[in-house]
């Protein structure tokens, strides 16, 4: 498999041992801009955790230091708003979790790699893709 293939996600997998699915195109979102939440050849990306914002969750984050919202047109990036898919950094979302901020997130998108960090149990009691 190629590089361009694991930056796609295809060789990396989600937190339910299967093929890591794209969490967002539009925006691009992923450590490598791919539309995954994926790791990387290295395993050293850290947006991992594909969420759903809302309006809480991105006014938290801000209150935190993490300023999700503002557009930042020197980097590409329009801001978010509520609705946007997006890899979140898992100590992030960990963070907002026990600040009980955390957003919902999309299991299937989401990268097995978080699962040193963060139990599966809690992220399935935010789990958007199960229903």
């Amino acid at each position: 498999m190629t590089a361009a293939a694991r930056f796609e996600g295809m060789a990396e997998l989600n937190v339910l041992g299967e093929a890591l699915q794209p969490c967002s195109s539009d925006p691009l979102t992923g450590f490598f801009r791919t539309g995954y939440c994926a790791a990387g050849p290295d395993g050293a990306a850290r947006h991992l955790v594909c969420i759903e914002a809302t309006e809480a969750f991105l006014a938290y984050s801000s209150s935190v230091g993490n300023d999700l919202s503002t557009p930042m047109p020197a980097f590409a990036f329009a801001g978010l708003k509520a609705g946007d898919r997006w890899c979140l950094v898992a100590m992030r979302w960990q963070q907002a979790h026990e600040a009980g901020m955390a957003p919902r997130v999309y299991l299937r998108a989401t990268n097995q790699v978080v699962l040193d960090l963060i139990p599966l149990e809690t992220l399935r009691a935010y789990a958007r893709d199960l229903n």
